[in-house]
């Protein structure tokens, strides 16, 4: 009777023990699901709602990760729940090199007009041929003023950008002084430029060197 009574009990531990797996598997198995579904619903949203929510986005999906990557322990298939996460993990990183690269488009879109006004458009190939000699000299003027009320808050990368920009402005302006620029107007521009210059040259810097010194705090 005590065996039976052994016996019965080690019965009762093996199925709490199963039933206990079995329970932790379909856990598992459940948050792999929903990291799924969740970067499916991710990629139903449309552009402009991904970037204005981007880091709350980004944020639920790190949860969510975390969650299926600690859960698939308790999985027999392990390799098949990795490859599963892996496979999503790449769809996601291809959803956010897309939406980096709109916001930077849209970010430089917005800086371009805030130098230039929306009805200058400009392509690839940095083509300022709306520049003239009647409007050459408040172009500089703008951009100079531009520049000196917005320096503080700009990126590495606004920087480049508005680097690029003046030289090509420079660029249009060998040609303009051959079609009339005005001695006078020329002459403003060259005390634009000169105030400009340095100004520019030292605030890139700066920029450059405390982005450098925070990548740096970060990665230690």
């Amino acid at each position: 009777m005590k065996k039976l009574n052994v016996m019965l009990g080690a019965a009762i531990i093996a199925a709490g023990l199963t039933s206990c797996k079995h329970d932790a598997e379909m856990a598992a198995e459940k948050n792999v699901d929903s990291y799924e579904a969740y970067v499916d619903s991710v990629y139903s949203l449309d552009d402009e709602e991904k970037m204005f929510n981007w880091d709350a986005i980004d944020a639920q999906y790190q949860r969510r990760l975390s969650e299926a990557e600690t859960a698939i322990e308790n999985l027999e298939d392990r390799a098949n729940a990795e490859e599963r996460i892996n496979e999503t993990k790449q769809k996601y990183e291809e959803l956010k090199t897309n939406i980096s690269e709109m916001a930077n488009k849209e970010s430089g879109n917005s800086l371009y007009v805030s130098y230039f006004g929306e009805a200058n458009a400009v392509g690839d190939d940095m083509d300022f041929t709306w520049v003239n000699k009647d409007n050459i000299l408040s172009v500089y003027q703008n951009f100079v003023n531009t520049f000196q009320a917005n320096k503080d808050n700009y990126s590495r990368e606004d920087f480049d950008k508005i680097k690029n920009w003046y030289e090509a402005l420079d660029a249009r302006k060998n040609t303009v002084e051959k079609e009339g620029l005005s001695s006078e107007d020329n002459g403003k521009i060259a005390s634009l430029k000169l105030e400009f210059a340095p100004q520019f040259k030292w605030e890139r810097m700066t920029a450059k060197s405390n982005e450098n010194e925070a990548a740096k705090e970060a990665a230690e």
